[in-house]
């Protein structure tokens, strides 16, 4: 069984990691660099980098960011926001990022998945979804949270797998930065749509939601708020999963 990963999360803007409750009310969590340094000198499996900013602003990535943070790191590294052309993820690429997400472009312009897992190969490419709750429906939101759109979160993801994806970064933002636990109806119902790899975001509040969310199906654990104010470290987190029987990296 391959290892589940534990995946800390910076969202930057304005040069600063944040950290909000369902995607608003942003408080500051540090630099950039010096907490990609940490995580990754804690053990963290891999790190996601995501300029939340960018895709509203409808700018590029800020590439000067990732390249720092690259440098601070010897972890695979995913960056996400503003990627919208095959060009701008290379250029992320060639600044030190193994991976690339993307989001609101691929709702634009679903044939850049295919795209990207062609010119890149589809291990490089995570499609990130951000639902929310609307009437009862799994509603897929872009543009940073703030734009419904007429997708449904299980279809999309099985749609994105068709289309090259390599593995779902899947956030539920209902439960984003409200520490009660991810999402674990959209995480069962994700999983047993899709076969990619499915990392959880939005929730995680104590070690037991780790635990919970991998037996829903997920396999891979994105948070922030946990280990950003260290309320619990990364090796605790791995501590508490392996002795529950869950296999992660010693």
């Amino acid at each position: 069984m391959l290892a589940r990963r534990i995946i800390p999360c910076l969202d930057v803007d304005a040069g600063r990691v944040v950290k909000g409750v369902h995607f608003e009310a942003l408080r500051d969590a540090g630099d950039p660099v010096e907490q990609a340094a940490r995580y990754d000198a804690e053990g963290a499996d891999e790190l996601v980098f995501l300029d939340i900013s960018a895709a509203p602003a409808a700018r590029r990535t800020t590439l000067d960011m990732v390249s720092r943070v690259a440098e601070s790191i010897f972890i695979p590294f995913t960056v996400g926001g503003g990627i919208r052309s095959v060009a701008d993820a290379g250029g992320a690429l060639r600044s030190g990022a193994d991976k690339i997400a993307i989001n609101t472009a691929a709702v634009r312009n679903p044939d850049l998945v295919s795209h990207l897992a062609e010119s890149f190969g589809s291990q490089c490419v995570v499609a990130a979804v951000d639902v929310k709750r609307v009437d009862g429906r799994l509603t897929v939101m872009i543009n940073g949270g703030r734009e419904a759109t007429e997708l449904e979160g299980v279809e999309w993801c099985a749609r994105l797998q068709m289309l090259g994806a390599g593995e779902i970064l899947l956030t539920s933002m209902d439960k984003d930065g409200t520490g009660t636990g991810y999402d674990l109806p959209l995480i069962t119902a994700v999983t047993r749509e899709v076969d990619l790899p499915v990392i959880a975001s939005g929730g995680a509040g104590s070690l037991a939601h780790l635990a919970e969310a991998l037996e829903a199906g997920a396999h891979g654990l994105l948070a922030a708020t946990i280990f950003h104010y260290q309320e619990s470290s990364l090796p605790q987190a791995r501590t508490y999963l392996r002795e529950r029987g869950y296999p992660v990296r010693p």
